[in-house]
């Protein structure tokens, strides 16, 4: 018993002394530096000023970040976003910035070219964006912590917003005075599109409000010359403005409630399908040229299933493919394929998510409702990567003349 007693001691002390040890070796906190970088913009708010492009709308003043005490070298790099795209590379402008260089300036042309073509965002919605300084340490033997600032900014709408009617129509001598009405397109209910075949004449488009009554899409600048292929920005006026229609033929016009503006395109600028080149596996090799107006969606999205997608084309653009159709059945990524025979369609031309800075492949992810990057090959890379849609989506738009992709749930 004494023994037992005797042991139970021993192990106590033994106890006291390892926790004790432990104290001595426990892992303390590194100490807090002090940050140094602070970031400032020139203005809370802006407005493009398309009068003057080129002039300097907004800039972005960071201090210099604090002093280090090793060999460590600071590097500045920018990014510039719209609030909501966490800076993403497929959607950030992002600068490295020279030494010395505390300030980041961007005209009224700049922001307007990213909004229409980087963005994709409507004229005539106000928003915000997000301004973003790292200061990162490279070099020497001590690691030093990144210091980060981000500032926001509200930008005002572009263009005065034309309110939707209830009817969009086409009118004027150059369609011998006959009215038609033209429809909402199938990817977007603020764009309206027809093809029409017109003559030499005065092409005018009605708008029919509640209560009946008319007023005139007008060219803002009032004059009638057809600038084809050309968005030209609109406005809403009880005098008509007429578009001259000088050749006859097939015209394709696209009203643009979203960015107030419309386009015409003449016989000269129709728009054409989008065409892609791929080759089959066969010997020797068959060069194949597909005229793109379908496509067929496989990977986990599908349970691994051949789908044809049925696409209907956008009035506004052959180049605009629209699925609506079966709900993915899970997030596990699919692709989209111009060729659905089993005998050459896991070779044929597939669009995806783009590859890695290296060209290989990878499974991006993209949420509802935002617009993502649409890459396009018949590589293997490229026929192996598959785009992470949200499960449930059932309709997509592809716009293969920019590359891009939406998905929605309808």
């Amino acid at each position: 018993m004494k023994q037992v007693k005797f042991l139970y001691k021993i192990f106590f002390l033994l106890f006291v002394v390892i926790s004790l040890s432990g104290c001595d070796n426990e892992i303390k906190d590194i100490p807090k530096v002090e940050e140094k970088l602070e970031l400032t913009a020139s203005a809370d708010s802006i407005s493009l000023d398309l009068d003057n492009p080129r002039e300097v709308v907004i800039t972005f003043n960071w201090t210099e970040a604090r002093k280090t005490s090793g060999e460590n070298l600071v590097f500045y790099t920018t990014k510039l976003d719209v609030v909501g795209n966490n800076f993403s590379t497929s959607t950030a402008i992002i600068n490295s910035e020279e030494d010395g260089v505390f300030s980041r300036s961007f005209t009224s042309e700049q922001l307007y070219n990213w909004i229409v073509d980087r963005w994709g965002l409507p004229l005539t919605k106000p928003f915000q964006l997000e301004f973003r300084v790292v200061a990162q340490w490279e070099g020497g033997t001590v690691f030093e912590a990144p210091e980060v600032r981000t500032i926001t900014v509200n930008v005002a709408a572009v263009k005065e917003e034309i309110p939707v009617p209830e009817k969009v129509t086409l009118s004027g001598s150059a369609m011998n005075n006959t009215v038609i009405e033209i429809n909402k397109t199938i990817e977007n209910e603020n764009k309206y599109a027809a093809l029409v075949n017109l003559q030499p004449g005065e092409l005018v488009i009605p708008l029919v409000t509640t209560g009946d009554k008319q007023y005139y899409l007008n060219p803002k600048d009032g004059e009638g010359t057809l600038k084809d292929g050309e968005a030209e920005a609109v406005e809403q006026q009880d005098k008509r403005v007429a578009w001259n229609i000088t050749t006859p033929g097939e015209y394709r016009v696209v009203v643009d409630f979203e960015n107030s503006a419309v386009t015409i395109y003449s016989p000269a600028k129709a728009l054409q399908p989008a065409v892609v080149t791929w080759f089959k596996n066969t010997t020797p090799q068959e060069e194949v040229n597909t005229v793109v107006t379908d496509l067929y969606l496989y990977g986990g999205g599908t349970g691994w299933a051949w789908w044809k997608g049925n696409c209907s084309i956008s009035l506004a653009d052959p180049q605009i493919l629209i699925y609506h159709g079966n709900a993915l059945t899970s997030g596990d990524g699919v692709k989209f394929v111009v060729y659905g025979e089993s005998d050459f369609r896991n070779v044929a031309y597939t669009f995806t998510n783009p590859l890695t800075t290296d060209g290989l492949r990878q499974n991006l992810s993209l949420s509802l409702d935002k617009v993502g990057e649409l890459h396009g090959g018949y590589d293997k890379e490229t026929r192996n990567s598959y785009y992470k849609l949200p499960v449930g989506t059932n309709f997509i738009v592809f716009d293969l003349r920019n590359m891009t992709i939406l998905a929605k749930i309808k």
